[in-house]
């Protein structure tokens, strides 16, 4: 088989390090690149451990990407900074096939927004796919299933693990500011807020927090009913919402974000009635590094070039339907 190259533009935080093993274990491809300001000259395996090739970060400008000639660009910039490698691309004639994993183009119609387990039927063979936000992801696949019964705005209070915050240094990723702490921030109008109302099609109210965990992250969702259900027709929903999508587990409990921290799907649970009926509380629980980002990429790289879409993520042969 010939493998497709994938060139890495901003790997240096901490969802670059886990594409880097992913696409390093993947069978259909493998590195071209991995770019990096601050890391520059250094080797990948300094960084990042479990990666066994011989591969140098690299800072190439951006106007100098299309030669660079990789088959897939994941582009892994902070927000507002995508734009300019896309347009180097768009001049330079080249069509490689672009993920952005920055909010840049989650709002374009040109772009397809991938988030698979509920928009695989809109992928139309587009070059250009903007993977969706971690917070965003969780919060569209606990509210999808119901999105019908809506008799008003979800509520969803999220806490996410301090890596996602990033790497450069800030009060939401210090952990002594965290420690025995829990942070609220952006807590009206957040990009999460913006995005999963636009894509839900129904407004969308989210309260941000930062936790002192690292990695993971736990959306409760207030969802308000326009007729009373049971318990068993709620879960009966989201099981049928997602039979057959291995990357979400449908579970009886509220999921715990340590138990699926360092792993590959989402969890959904809880299903808390009100004594009327007409209120659920639903919790999801991800990785967002990975089914929140990196993960999520590669689901997407892997159905535009014709793989499974699951080729090289792994899942647990227990977690298969």
């Amino acid at each position: 088989m010939d493998k497709k190259t994938v060139g890495i533009v901003g790997a240096r935080g901490h969802t670059g390090a886990e594409l880097i093993r992913l696409i390093a274990r993947h069978p259909a491809l493998e590195l071209a690149y991995v770019s990096s300001r601050e890391l520059d000259g250094q080797r990948v395996d300094a960084h990042v451990p479990d990666y066994a090739g011989e591969l140098r970060y690299s800072a190439p400008a951006h106007e100098d990407l299309p030669a660079l000639g990789a088959d897939v660009v994941i582009l892994a910039l902070p927000n507002g900074k995508a734009g300019v490698c896309v347009e180097a691309f768009d001049k330079a004639g080249a069509d490689p096939l672009i993920v952005d994993l920055s909010a840049d183009h989650r709002f374009d119609e040109r772009w397809y927004y991938g988030l698979p387990e509920l928009t695989r039927g809109r992928w139309r063979g587009q070059r250009r796919i903007s993977n969706p936000g971690c917070y965003a992801t969780a919060i569209q696949l606990a509210v999808a299933p119901l999105k019908d019964l809506l008799a008003a705005p979800p509520v969803c209070f999220g806490v996410s693990g301090y890596s996602g915050a990033g790497t450069t240094p800030s009060d939401k990723n210090d952990p002594d500011k965290l420690r025995d702490n829990l942070m609220p921030y952006a807590l009206t109008g957040h990009m999460h807020e913006r995005e999963t109302s636009a894509h839900l099609g129904v407004p969308v109210e989210f309260m941000p927090h930062v936790a002192p965990h690292f990695r993971g992250l736990t959306v409760t969702c207030n969802l308000y009913l326009a007729r009373a259900m049971k318990r068993e027709d709620v879960m009966a929903r989201f099981r049928h919402a997602y039979e057959g999508e291995p990357l979400v587990q449908v579970l009886d409990e509220a999921p715990w974000v340590s138990r699926v921290a360092g792993r590959h799907h989402a969890e959904i649970g809880g299903f808390a009635m009100a004594l009327d009926g007409r209120r659920v509380v639903v919790v999801a629980t991800l990785d967002n590094l990975l089914k929140g980002a990196a993960t999520q990429a590669m689901q997407n790289i892997n159905r535009a070039l014709g793989q499974g879409e699951l080729t090289g993520i792994p899942v647990a042969p227990a977690e298969r339907p």
